[in-house]
C-alpha cells in the first residue's frame, strides 16, 4: 500500500466518505485517507482514536490500510474489529475517545463501502468539515511515525448499557426480527435474550453480498420477508435493521409497514409528560403528523436538514430528550446517551407495548389522515444535482411560497407540502410531497417533479 493523489473527489459526501469498492475506494485509497486522518486530529488535540468496521466483504483490504495509515502518521488506534456502528459510538463514549473512524457504507449497495469519521466531541464529521478534510487529504503534508495499536472488545458493557436503560412491563411481546444479513445479526440474538420477550429471527446470517434482500429496513419493498413471517407466526410486531445497525423499520401485527415518522409520533405521546423539555426534531423529510400531535400534547418541535451527522449533533445542541429521521435515525437522549441504534430504538417499541393491552397499530389511534408519497429519487449526476435544486428554491420564492430551504427546499401550502433537495451520500436527487386530500397530492406532485425533469438536464 502506498499513498494517492488519484482519489475520486466525489467520494467525499456530505456526511461521511463512500464510494465504490475498488473502483473508488481501495488499499492505497484506505490508506491515504487514513495517514491524512492520523495526521488531520492532531491539531484536535488527541492522540489516539477508534476505528471499527461492519460486514461488508471489502472491510479486510480497506481495515488494514485504513489502520495502517494511521498508524504511520504517529497516531495510536483502538481497534474494535467487527461491530455495528452504534457499537463504535459505544465505544468512544466508554473510551472517552472522541476521534474515530467507522468502516461502512451503511444501507448501500453490497460493492459499497465507505467511512464515518470525527475529529472530536463535535461527533461525525459533515459538510464543511468533510469539505476541509478532503482539502488536506489532497494536499499529501502528512506527518510520519509509529502509532501504537491495542484491541478492544465493547460487547459485554454495550449490552450492560441496554439492560441498565430498559424496564419491561408484565405482557410478553412476540416479535419477529430481520438484520437483513448485516451487521446486526453478530450481536442480535445475544441482546434480545437478555429481556422477556419471544423473538424469531430472520436473514439472521451474515452474509455481506446480502442474499434475502437490500439491507435498508425503511424502503418498504425489502421488509416483504418480514411482513410474511410476522402474519405468518401471528407476532405482535416487526422489526427491521440496516446493514451496520443503526436504523430500524417497523411492521406492525397487521403486516403494515409503518414509517419512521409514525414511529416518532408512538415514541413522543409515550415520553412527552416523562421529560422536562417538551421539544423533539423531526427532519425536512418527516409528516407533518409530528408537527400535529407535539403541538396537541402541548410540546414544541424543530424542523431541521436531513443527515444522521446533523439531525444528531442538532439535538444534542439543543438537549433535546428524542429527535429523528425519516431514514430511520433516532436519538433518544431520556435514559440513552443520545446515539442512533436501531436495536435499542426497536426495544423501547417493545418496551412501550409490553406495558399496554394495545396492539401495536392501535398506538397510532388519532393521528391526523395524509395522503403521501414515500421518498422519491430522481438520478442526477453529483456536478448537477445542486444546480437543479437551487433553480427549484429560486422557482420557489419567485411565487412567494413559504419556504424552508434549510435542506433543499421545503414548499408548504394550507393544504400540503413538497420537499426537493439533493441526496449527500449519491448522485440523485430525493423528493417527498405530502397534502390533505389525494387530488391535492398529484397536482403538488405534478408541478415539482415537472420542474426536476426540466431542470435536470
Amino acid at each position: 500500500m502506498q499513498l494517492t493523489n488519484d482519489l475520486n473527489k466525489y467520494i467525499f459526501r456530505g456526511y461521511d466518505i463512500r464510494g465504490v469498492y475498488p473502483k473508488d475506494l481501495n488499499e492505497d485509497v484506505a490508506y491515504t485517507i487514513g495517514k491524512a486522518f492520523g495526521t488531520y486530529i492532531k491539531k484536535f488535540n488527541q492522540t489516539k482514536c477508534v476505528v471499527g468496521h461492519d460486514n461488508r466483504y471489502s472491510y479486510p483490504e480497506l481495515t488494514k490500510a485504513l489502520v495502517t495509515g494511521i498508524l504511520d502518521s504517529g497516531m495510536d488506534v483502538v481497534y474494535l474489529d467487527l461491530v455495528t456502528t452504534p457499537m463504535y459510538y459505544y465505544a468512544q463514549i466508554k473510551l472517552g475517545i472522541p476521534a474515530g473512524m467507522m468502516v461502512t457504507a451503511s444501507h448501500n449497495p453490497k460493492d459499497d463501502n465507505g467511512f464515518k469519521f470525527s475529529y472530536d466531541e463535535r461527533g461525525n464529521a459533515k459538510g464543511e468539515m468533510i469539505e476541509e478534510f478532503r482539502d488536506f487529504v489532497f494536499k499529501q503534508e502528512f506527518d510520519n511515525g509509529l502509532g501504537t495499536l491495542s484491541n478492544y472488545d465493547i460487547r459485554k458493557e454495550y449490552i450492560e448499557l441496554f439492560k441498565e436503560s430498559l424496564d419491561f412491563g408484565n405482557r410478553r411481546i412476540k416479535v419477529v426480527l430481520d438484520p437483513g444479513n448485516g451487521t446486526a445479526t453478530t450481536i442480535l440474538k445475544d441482546l434480545y435474550s437478555e429481556f422477556p420477550i419471544d423473538f424469531e429471527i430472520i436473514c439472521g446470517e451474515s452474509d455481506p453480498t446480502f442474499p434475502n434482500h437490500h439491507p435498508d429496513p425503511c424502503v418498504e419493498e425489502n421488509l416483504e420477508m418480514l411482513k410474511e413471517k410476522v402474519l405468518e407466526t401471528k407476532a405482535d410486531i416487526g422489526l427491521g435493521f440496516d446493514g451496520d445497525g443503526d436504523r430500524l423499520g417497523i411492521v406492525d401485527e397487521q403486516g403494515n409497514y409503518i414509517a419512521t415518522d409514525k414511529y416518532m409520533v408512538m415514541i413522543i405521546r409515550d415520553i412527552i409528560n416523562k421529560v422536562e423539555k417538551k421539544t423533539f426534531l423531526y427532519d425536512v423529510k418527516c409528516s407533518k403528523i409530528i408537527e400535529d400531535e407535539v403541538k396537541k400534547l402541548g410540546g414544541n418541535c424543530i424542523c431541521y436538514r436531513t443527515g444522521n451527522s446533523y439531525t444528531k449533533a442538532k439535538v444534542r445542541e439543543e438537549d433535546l430528550p428524542f429527535g429523528g429521521e425519516l431514514s430511520g435515525h433516532v436519538y433518544f437522549r431520556d435514559r440513552w446517551p443520545g446515539f442512533d441504534s436501531g436495536l435499542y430504538a426497536g426495544l423501547r417499541m417493545l418496551e412501550i407495548l409490553s406495558k399496554t393491552d394495545k396492539k401495536t397499530s392501535e398506538l397510532l389511534e388519532g393521528i391526523t389522515n395524509y395522503y403521501s408519497t414515500e421518498e422519491l429519487k430522481f438520478t442526477s449526476p453529483d456536478d448537477v444535482k445542486a444546480k437543479v435544486v437551487d433553480q427549484i428554491v429560486n422557482y420557489c420564492k419567485e411565487r412567494g411560497y413559504e419556504c424552508n430551504t434549510i435542506d433543499g427546499v421545503r414548499a408548504t401550502f394550507n393544504d400540503g407540502w413538497a420537499l426537493v433537495r439533493y441526496s449527500n451520500t449519491g448522485p440523485n436527487i430525493t423528493a417527498r410531497f405530502e397534502a390533505t386530500t389525494e387530488e391535492r397530492l398529484e397536482e403538488l406532485k405534478k408541478e415539482f417533479i415537472d420542474l426536476i425533469n426540466k431542470f435536470n438536464v
